[in-house]
């Protein structure tokens, strides 16, 4: 008989029954999910607070400020162009590094809101975004464009940890009944400038 193969049994051959996989589950063999720095085995509850929406829609605005920075300079692209002494090519780059800088940083950010939590993430996005805002004002003069893109850069860098929020925020703070009218609301911040 070759190894592996079904079994002989008094009716023939038969082949290996599968257990029933959602009974046979052993509560030891899961892994605990850690959505926001809860211990592994603890069973955090999920409260159903009316301050539930207000931090959603803090967020909204939160997004929408990293949102306004992507846009800011290619809606008057000419007048920046003028003003800087550049091409108009390069004030378009200023909303396309937005979306260079997405792609490496996408998953260890990632890897960090499932590690470390959402207030990491959060805290981390906004004080980038602040801080790109800040370079950004710095940078008001004529001869002063490399800074504007460091400060452009720096502003993206803190969209890439605002843009993996929303769906963790639905997941974590709401009920199953709410998920997605959180994670729209959530979502819109970043889509009305």
């Amino acid at each position: 008989m070759v190894s592996g193969g079904p079994d002989v049994g008094e009716k023939g051959m038969r082949c290996h029954e599968e257990p029933d996989l959602l009974q046979e589950v052993k509560p030891e063999l899961m892994e605990p999910e850690t959505p926001n720095g809860f211990a592994p085995g603890s069973n955090p509850e999920v409260r159903l607070t009316w301050r539930r929406w207000i931090i959603v829609f803090l967020f909204s605005s939160y997004s929408f400020c990293n949102a306004f920075q992507w846009i800011q300079y290619g809606s008057i692209n000419l007048i920046f162009a003028h003003f800087y002494d550049v091409t108009p090519f390069a004030i378009d780059w200023l909303s396309m590094c937005y979306m260079v800088i997405y792609i490496p940083f996408l998953f260890p950010v990632a890897w960090l809101l499932d590690k470390k939590g959402l207030r990491l993430i959060a805290l981390s996005g906004s004080a980038l975004n602040c801080l790109g805002a800040w370079v950004k004002v710095g940078s008001m003069k004529p001869h002063l464009f490399p800074v504007t893109v460091v400060g452009q850069v720096i502003c993206s860098l803190a969209q890439v940890f605002i843009l993996g929020m929303p769906s963790r925020i639905a997941s974590v703070w709401f009920g199953s009944r709410e998920v997605s009218s959180a994670c729209s609301i959530a979502v819109f911040g970043n889509q009305h400038p």
